[in-house]
């Protein structure tokens, strides 16, 4: 989890009116609880009026309340047309998640701004001519991998053998084209950055055992293996 995760989270648990120390805090998010000093130190510094209770812990002062995020009309339109975009994806996991999360994002829209962009939304159509959609449910599952470097294992079929290999793989880096996600992965098995199609994994389990970062850079990826040289197809 990143500082920035920790600290909307650490602010959520506050406004709940909770007593939290530190070390609940250090507990919950597997850091040490100087980290969790930094954190509060940051939420003070920008503006959050904490106080700190001797012997008990942290809680935040009577009265304050965060400001109401605010969205243009044109904020709203992007959200909407993105929506359209991530429906066409063929991962059920990953249209399912963002349709949740802007159910939440709407929630917050001026009366004026959720009528016009539930007018936009009735206007606009994204086609896919392409024949082959294969589904999947793996990518929102992958991308919480990506950022806390769990190792995955993945029954894999490559296109036209029906041969599914198992590899253990370090997820790395996701990109899109033609609506089908490629997960770039250092494969243990073959020893080398290889490219997945999301859609072709078979079965999947996300292990609890974390892997050490190899800096894997995405530009510097498609600077030598443009759009998947290396595609275990």
């Amino acid at each position: 989890m990143t500082q920035l995760s920790r600290i909307i989270n650490t602010l959520t648990l506050l406004k709940s009116k909770r007593v939290v120390t530190a070390t609940e805090l250090a507990d919950k998010y597997a850091v040490s609880v100087r980290t969790i000093y930094r954190d509060i130190r940051k939420l003070e510094e920008s503006g959050v009026p904490i106080i700190t209770l001797e012997g008990k812990g942290y809680t935040l002062m009577d009265g304050y309340t965060v400001a109401p995020v605010q969205f243009t009309e044109k904020q709203a339109n992007a959200l909407i047309t993105a929506q359209h975009l991530v429906n066409q994806t063929n991962d059920t996991s990953f249209a399912k998640d963002f349709d949740e999360a802007f159910t939440k994002i709407k929630s917050v829209f001026r009366s004026s701004i959720q009528e016009k962009s539930e007018l936009l939304n009735s206007k606009i159509r994204v086609f896919n001519f392409k024949d082959e959609k294969v589904p999947s449910s793996a990518l929102s599952e992958i991308q919480l991998a990506i950022t806390s470097l769990s190792f995955v294992e993945i029954n894999y079929r490559k296109a036209d053998d029906p041969e599914i290999t198992f590899r253990k793989i370090e997820p790395y880096a996701m990109y899109s084209v033609e609506n089908k996600w490629i997960l770039i992965a250092w494969c243990h098995l073959r020893k080398s950055y290889r490219a997945f199609r999301i859609d072709r994994i078979q079965h999947y389990k996300i292990l609890p055992e974390k892997f050490e970062d190899r800096k894997f850079s995405l530009t510097e990826y498609f600077k030598i293996d443009s759009y998947g040289k290396k595609m275990e197809k």
